[in-house]
């Protein structure tokens, strides 16, 4: 995953009827999501139904002493996640489908 993404495309009523999101969290379209940002994310209750959720892009693990350290935390790679403590027990027990259209990164670039 890249620095940023955005969802932008699809009109919010589509979306709310293609991942059955219902009426409980407001649905927007979105070109520049950063680290930190209240995302638009699907989870799932206790009773295994499908709910839809703002949370904080990021992930922080339970060692951090500041929360910030999420900030930082939004990249891990395939091979490696299951072993890495930070990301090992969110990958087994905390998923959820952030609903994006695009990815991208920043990048300077000379004279700008």
């Amino acid at each position: 995953m890249c620095g940023r993404y955005s969802l932008s495309g699809p009109n919010p009523a589509v979306l709310r009827e293609r991942f059955q999101l219902g009426d409980e969290v407001p649905v927007r379209r979105r070109f520049n999501v950063a680290p930190g940002d209240e995302v638009l994310a699907v989870t799932t209750s206790r009773e295994g139904e499908r709910r839809p959720d703002l949370l904080r892009w990021g992930l922080v693990p339970f060692w951090a002493k500041d929360a910030k350290v999420g900030y930082k935390m939004i990249n891990a790679r395939r091979e490696t996640a299951a072993e890495k403590p930070a990301f090992r027990d969110a990958l087994q027990r905390r998923r959820c489908l952030i609903l994006a259209d695009g990815f991208f990164e920043w990048q300077r670039r000379e004279g700008q």
